[in-house]
């Protein structure tokens, strides 16, 4: 039985290579449950555009048809993690290819039902909407729902693949209190880095869940795909399809069927191309069997005390040492260049930021130690639940 259907899937995704235009493989099964207003009317609206063949953009104001946008175009929105929220422009094609290939690799079937935790006009929310409905899965968008509503609808519904953030899936094991979600069949996180605390604790949610993280953004989609055999510190081996190569310098620089066209804006620059390649602005290295390790963003490396530093290490290091969801925000430094300000959120409390600086002293060295540690009830947060770095960054220099 398993063999004819693996092959079956096979021949399905060998037969949508080049297909132009998404259509819903069953618009019947799309609106589960636990819908609000807002994200059915988002959800009509996206299979009414894609049942006319029209092209699709989609923002955190909502969905709407793209008149003035060539066909068969999809527009979405990046996170804004880099400081502004960058329009995507991608055909429909270059999604649909990573459709087909998470078909076979997660075996998906119309018997599954997807969650969506966060709003639709954000690329991995959109993705995950459209993929469900290419695949002809059911679908619960639950996004604007605190993390206790989400709980009880996903369990409530039985949902068996989540595409979430690490924030998002943060905040739904703490709001678990005593439940659990053995439904759950697959978990893809993005959009940064799964801490050992949350992946623990979202194991013990989804006791029957397979966890994987991907490393990409939403200009690349997949580039390497994390799994339980991944080694430790490393986001995986490139996705089905994927070239990755680095420069002398460790950038990172990716080809492969998924990237996206440009982007709306007309004063943005697109990204720097090698030929097929496309640079991702991140630092990283290989090993020997293909695992990407991450070192951080271009952009996010400072110099404290002539020593290069990676705010990514810094947060991942607190996240260790039990912060939770935390942002290391850089400031200038007359004597060292910069300094480090760390941004927890919770209430205040000197034990725990006693032991964030040690932790990042004792791995990183003594100029990774947070000058200064902040506690927030509530971190800013993105349309992807990703901590506002620039609003923190503002916050921390107001606030001297």
């Amino acid at each position: 039985m398993a063999a004819p259907a693996r092959q079956q899937r096979q021949r399905t995704a060998l037969s949508a290579k080049g297909q132009e235009w998404f259509a819903p493989a069953r618009p019947d099964l799309l609106i589960a449950a636990g819908q609000r207003g807002q994200n059915a009317a988002a959800i009509a609206t996206l299979l009414d555009c894609l049942e006319r063949r029209l092209p699709v953009h989609a923002s955190l104001s909502g969905i709407r048809p793209a008149d003035d946008i060539p066909a068969p175009m999809i527009y979405c929105q990046s996170s804004g993690s880099g400081g502004r929220v960058k329009t995507i422009r991608r055909r429909h094609a270059s999604w649909i290819a990573s459709f087909e290939v998470n078909r076979v690799l997660l075996g998906v079937s119309s018997w599954d039902r997807y969650g969506i935790l966060g709003q639709l006009g954000h690329s991995l929310s959109l993705y995950a909407t459209m993929e469900a409905a290419h695949l002809g899965a059911g679908l619960v968008v639950l996004a604007g729902d605190n993390p206790q509503a989400q709980m009880q609808q996903l369990g409530d519904t039985r949902v068996s693949v989540i595409y979430a953030t690490p924030s998002q899936l943060w905040r739904l094991q703490l709001a678990a209190g005593s439940g659990g979600l053995p439904d759950v069949a697959h978990i893809i996180c993005g959009g940064g880095k799964l801490d050992d605390a949350c992946r623990d604790g979202i194991a013990a949610l989804c006791p029957n869940a397979e966890i994987r993280e991907f490393y990409g953004a939403s200009e690349t989609s997949f580039i390497t795909l994390a799994d339980s055999r991944t080694p430790a510190g490393s986001v995986g081996r490139p996705y089905p399809g994927v070239n990755v190569k680095l420069d002398d310098s460790g950038r990172i620089h990716v080809a492969s069927p998924y990237l996206f066209d440009g982007y709306a804006e007309p004063d943005l620059p697109d990204l720097p191309r090698d030929e097929a390649h496309l640079g991702t602005g991140d630092i990283g290295r290989l090993d020997s069997s293909g695992n990407l390790f991450l070192s951080g963003r271009e952009n996010r490396m400072i110099t404290v005390a002539d020593r290069n530093l990676f705010l990514e290490d810094v947060e991942a290091t607190m996240r260790d040492a039990g912060a939770g969801l935390c942002a290391a925000i850089a400031v200038p430094d007359p004597a060292r260049g910069n300094a480090v300000i760390a941004v927890v959120e919770g209430p205040a409390d000197d034990e725990l930021a006693a032991r964030l600086r040690r932790a990042c002293r004792d791995r990183l060295g003594d100029h990774a130690a947070p000058r200064r540690v902040m506690f927030l009830p509530r971190l800013p947060v993105l349309a992807s639940d990703k901590p506002d770095l620039a609003a923190l960054a503002l916050l921390v220099r107001t606030e001297g």
